[in-house]
């Protein structure tokens, strides 16, 4: 009896319940809360940008931005009209060294421009199975105007004929109508790498003597060993010709960014017209989850109102100098003087407006 008042019951709920739907054609589904994705989805993104990415380096042409970074077997070009979309771009192999020679390892720091109407890439590489004693610079060449497609010319070995030596690193400065190569390399004494420059007298070829601009000579710059100034960029802004590098063993966590300064209309192959930090201006921050911060490049924004950096970072203390380095951006600012604030490293997986215009 129990029971089939139980079955009387729960039928009369049951007719009370679909009696309230009765105008509906079929049974409602459960209820599942309305996936509601927030406005900031679209406007933000979150740094790193990719899982690894030693070495990042960006460039923007026609409205595309190309991207780079060390894959040390190969070089790869992603290219994005956005830069917060960067993992969505799909890398497009571009060079694939020989399998013997003196370019055929190691392949380092690609850097990507358009100059004379020619695309170029410079690059660190050395022969297999022999260490890292013999990175040079080497350059590629391409006459395309999308730098993902056609043929890549090997123009062989960039390097000062006077010095040749250890050279990795390269990035391209113009100035008062000149052009200029500044890399990282050694004195042909000791193993401390040192920033050099020189003109050049077309793309891919060095001409005159080389001159050094810095090398470690703060408490910031010498963890390691080895002791270290590389990966030179060039930045401009109002009156200054900003180079900013990094410092220290890039497998430690204090690698951090330096700063020489000069007048935008100085020579630059004088050493007087170069006024170095005493300080790091871009450095770890643990809580943030940045280690090792270093190696940078720079763009604008998609609407060129907003300066932008790009860098390489660790995500935990200790990882070293291998491809956990994850490439991340952040926009920055500038101070009174013409130089770049950058203040400190955004925390992974924090929202970050995206550039204008995007």
């Amino acid at each position: 009896m129990k029971s089939a008042m139980r079955y009387v019951y729960h039928l009369l709920f049951w007719v009370l319940i679909l009696g309230s739907t009765a105008c509906q054609k079929s049974k409602p589904a459960p209820f599942v809360p309305l996936a509601v994705t927030p406005p900031a989805a679209t406007t933000t993104f979150t740094n790193p940008l990719l899982p690894s990415g030693p070495d990042p380096w960006v460039y923007e042409k026609d409205g595309f931005y190309y991207y780079m970074h060390t894959l040390n077997d190969r070089l790869a070009i992603w290219k994005t009209a956005k830069m917060s979309d960067l993992s969505r771009a799909t890398p497009v192999t571009v060079w694939t060294p020989p399998r013997t020679g003196n370019a055929s390892s190691n392949l380092w720091a690609p850097e990507l421009f358009f100059l004379d109407g020619k695309w170029y890439i410079y690059y660190t590489a050395g022969p297999a199975n022999v260490g890292l004693g013999q990175q040079k610079t080497w350059v590629l060449e391409n006459a395309s105007a999308d730098p993902t497609t056609n043929t890549w010319v090997d123009r062989g070995r960039l390097f000062s004929p006077i010095t040749d030596f250890w050279a990795i690193d390269g990035t391209i400065l113009e100035q008062n109508g000149n052009r200029y190569f500044i890399w990282s390399g050694h004195d042909g004494i000791d193993a401390v790498q040192r920033l050099y420059i020189s003109r050049m007298s077309n793309p891919w070829t060095l001409t005159g003597p080389r001159v050094e601009l810095s090398h470690p000579q703060y408490a910031w710059e010498n963890v390691g060993p080895p002791f270290v100034n590389e990966g030179p960029e060039i930045i401009k802004h109002g009156s200054k010709t900003n180079l900013v590098y990094s410092a220290s063993f890039c497998g430690a966590d204090q690698y951090a960014l330096g700063l020489l300064t000069a007048s935008s209309t100085a020579d630059p192959m004088l050493l007087t017209s170069w006024t170095k930090s005493a300080t790091p201006i871009f450095s770890q921050s643990p809580a943030n989850r940045a280690y090792a911060t270093g190696h940078n490049g720079f763009f604008k924004s998609k609407d060129g109102q907003e300066d932008w950096i790009i860098y390489h970072a660790n995500s935990n203390p200790d990882e070293g100098c291998v491809e956990k380095r994850n490439p991340r951006m952040q926009k920055f600012g500038w101070n009174a003087d013409d130089t770049p604030n950058f203040g400190v490293p955004v925390s992974i997986n924090t929202p970050i407006l995206k550039p204008s215009g995007e």
